[in-house]
């Protein structure tokens, strides 16, 4: 099978490994985005799959622009590719791409279609609180994410999972799905369904404005907020910004990880009711383990902060060392 592979971040790596390591398959080339700056010094840094490629002598083409760029175009009609294998590309593949491949394009994506269609849906999912998701693959056609599905495997999400830690989880079965994809077509026996657009849900794109957490909202929305956009989730304290990266939401009869089993029938000290305080005020310390804030609806536990310009450390070594106390605010 003769294989063009197109994408970008450390979640593709897997499935162009599996690709590199089948001996039915023949990555002739791989496609990814231009590099990027990254870190203090502004350096121009490859992508993941940019890496592993070269590592393996594997041309690598870095349209800036796929659709506008003749070079590599032509360097695409002239690969007699096969397939074209798209996983986290970034980009859309036009219509003149989509035909060149002999056996068609084939797309691995983070979720289980036709739910969360887009750049995101690993992210749009944990906000939204699914507690299943999953890969499918799909002969892509001309839209975002609509072509008919091959295969899916579900994956259930524990509710203290986020982002990063579930591309992890999904990135290996993505992997395993296209490799099987690739050889049934391969095989002449790939059946496929349609998507039934009426049930679609769409993920878009990240904006810093998705990063604001408003503490009106729900312990349980704003802890799905948290681990769906890790680790960029901000609010304030004492003029400051302060990142939160892991959270625990309290007080809703949820059932917690065995981890926080002791916190299970946690509320709040009476002495501080009878009436809730406002939203964003420290109503609790839980001893080794951090800051209790008052929602909207429920309270929120703080494991894992960042303040502006500090190394990352746990809710407790946080309170300690700025000394919070109850009644303490955070947010505007």
């Amino acid at each position: 099978m003769r294989v063009v592979f197109f994408g970008t971040p450390q979640f593709a790596v897997p499935s162009l490994q599996i690709l590199l390591d089948s001996p039915h398959g023949d990555v002739v080339a791989v496609v990814t985005q231009p590099d990027k700056r990254r870190g203090r010094g502004s350096q121009l840094t490859p992508s993941p799959i940019k890496t592993l490629a070269l590592a393996h002598d594997i041309p690598v083409w870095q349209p800036p622009r796929l659709r506008k760029d003749g070079d590599t175009l032509a360097l695409l009609e002239a690969s007699q590719a096969d397939f074209f294998a798209v996983v986290a590309y970034g980009q859309l593949l036009p219509p003149s791409v989509l035909a060149m491949a002999r056996l068609g394009c084939i797309n691995v994506h983070g979720s289980l279609l036709p739910a969360y269609r887009g750049a995101a849906p690993i992210q749009w999912c944990l906000y939204h609180g699914e507690r299943q998701t999953g890969i499918t693959t799909m002969l892509m056609d001309e839209g975002m994410d609509t072509g008919a599905m091959i295969q899916t495997l579900p994956l259930e999400i524990p509710l203290v999972m986020q982002a990063q830690e579930l591309a992890d989880l999904l990135a290996p079965l993505g992997a395993k799905l296209l490799r099987e994809t690739l050889e049934q077509r391969w095989a002449g026996n790939l059946t496929v369904t349609p998507q039934d657009s009426s049930q679609a849900t769409y993920a878009p794109l990240i904006t810093k404005e998705h990063y604001c957490l408003d503490w009106h909202r729900s312990a349980l929305d704003l802890h799905n907020q948290v681990r769906g956009f890790f680790p960029h989730c901000t609010t304030s304290l004492q003029g400051q910004d302060l990142k939160i990266k892991g959270t625990l939401p309290l007080g809703l009869g949820l059932t917690l990880p065995e981890a926080y089993g002791d916190l299970q029938g946690w509320s709040l000290d009476p002495t501080i009711a009878p009436s809730p305080p406002p939203p964003g005020t420290l109503v609790g310390l839980i001893k080794q383990r951090g800051p209790v804030i008052q929602t909207g609806a429920g309270a929120l536990l703080l494991t894992q902060v960042q303040l502006a310009g500090k190394r990352e450390q746990s809710g407790w070594d946080f309170a300690n060392g700025l000394r919070l106390q109850v009644g303490d605010r955070l947010g505007s």
